[in-house]
């Protein structure tokens, strides 16, 4: 009775809750080192069966966005020599990894850091990072604020890594904050169950792809 009484909030306030004005898109790390067989982490043997599914459902979520006068932002990994931490560093040598082929991957400007499913329309925001998160050490937050933004929808690669880690600073940040749960894949089936829940207890709320998309469609 309460997960019945629960999804029918979420329906009921869902429409107001990411009205497209007051409300960004925001696609993380959809890049083709971490999403296509021939990209870094499928060569390195990293399970992708989850991502294509992930990839359509974003897609779908874009569409939606742009047709409904939502804000979309792409937020991707644009490694550079000069952004490199000693301390990321370190812990790699120190668990067995080679840091050379770690930061290589979605360098930028190379093939690898190409977006790919959704990708960015004219005029759309791309914003770089450097970590985990889309807000560290970056512009998106002013971006946003310059936008009047205060809800985001977050889809993205992986789930439980930059998705996780940019929720959590969106909600520490004041950011009203959604997670379209099946527009965001893992490599692993538990990290992505673990993530969702978590993020869903302490820092978002839940949703698909198609409630989130139904809900754009309807405004536009």
């Amino acid at each position: 009775m309460r997960a019945a009484a629960s999804r029918s909030a979420l329906a009921a306030g869902l429409a107001s809750w990411i009205a497209p004005a007051r409300t960004a898109l925001l696609i993380v790390d959809m890049q083709a080192d971490f999403a296509l067989p021939d990209g870094a982490c499928g060569r390195a043997g990293s399970d992708l069966s989850a991502v294509p599914a992930a990839l359509e459902a974003a897609d779908k979520l874009a569409i939606a966005a742009r047709t409904a006068g939502a804000t979309v932002i792409f937020v991707g990994l644009m490694a550079t020599p000069a952004e490199e931490s000693a301390a990321w560093n370190e812990r790699l040598r120190r668990r067995g990894d080679d840091p050379v082929a770690v930061n290589a991957v979605c360098r930028a400007g190379a093939p690898g850091a190409a977006f790919v499913g959704p990708t960015p329309a004219a005029g759309e925001l791309v914003v770089a990072k450097q970590r985990y998160s889309g807000f560290h050490r970056t512009r998106l937050d002013a971006e946003l604020k310059a936008r009047k933004i205060d809800t985001l929808v977050v889809c993205g690669l992986t789930t439980e890594c930059c998705v996780e880690g940019t929720v959590r600073d969106a909600f520490n940040l004041d950011y009203h904050v959604f997670v379209a749960r099946d527009a965001c894949a893992a490599y692993e089936p538990d990290l992505h169950a673990a993530a969702l829940r978590t993020m869903e207890i302490n820092f978002a709320i839940l949703a698909s792809a198609d409630e989130i998309a139904s809900i754009w469609s309807a405004t536009a």
